[in-house]
């Protein structure tokens, strides 16, 4: 028996690697290779490839198709219909499908990807940060960045239960939570709790 559940209508191929808890839902594609966390939740027509790795309490929302070459850590949202490529320079009539062909995506714990975002493979999403619905993220994004547009770029920064910061100076208190943040530069962090 099983520790994850699978609704009938999803195709687990043999190989597969799922944690306990998570939940698939209608029309999934699980394919062999690939390695699912624990309390993940597919939405329906949700496509993992081979070799793909996902985190724990990862979310992925209906329509997405994770493919070879991407990685989400724990805690990765991924919004409705988003869209991961895995090659810089698909041609139909020269293939490029071999794992040494894909320029790998990483999604580091805890990001958001809004609905029908585009990711272009190749880059790295920080912890916590933020891709708005819609846009086309074409660059690394750094940690906690808030990233909106075509192509996208950093309006703002996020706090890690998802609400906007507003800094005074190079400093900010998340007005849901009361997590503090610095910023220097073109970077943002969470200050350091005093140890006690």
């Amino acid at each position: 028996m099983n520790d994850y559940y699978a609704h009938e209508s999803a195709y687990i191929d043999e190989g597969a690697s799922i944690g306990r808890g998570t939940r698939i839902w209608h029309f999934c594609h699980v394919m062999g290779g690939a390695v699912i966390g624990e309390e993940c939740t597919l939405g329906q027509n949700v496509m993992v490839a081979g070799n793909v790795r996902i985190g724990s309490g990862c979310k992925i929302q209906n329509n997405v198709s994770v493919y070879e070459g991407v990685v989400l850590e724990d805690h990765v949202f991924c919004g409705p219909s988003m869209v991961f490529t895995n090659v810089k320079t698909p041609r139909a009539a020269y293939p490029r499908n071999t794992s040494e062909d894909y320029a790998p995506t990483r999604v580091r714990r805890g990001a958001s990807i809004g609905a029908n975002a585009t990711v272009v493979c190749g880059v790295t999403i920080g912890e916590w940060a933020f891709v708005a619905a819609g846009a086309v993220v074409t660059r690394d994004v750094p940690p906690y960045a808030l990233v909106a547009g075509v192509p996208g770029r950093v309006v703002g920064w996020t706090c890690e239960c998802g609400v906007p910061l507003r800094f005074s100076g190079d400093t900010a208190v998340c007005a849901a939570c009361g997590k503090e943040y610095e910023k220097s530069g073109e970077t943002c962090a969470r200050r350091k709790e005093p140890a006690r």
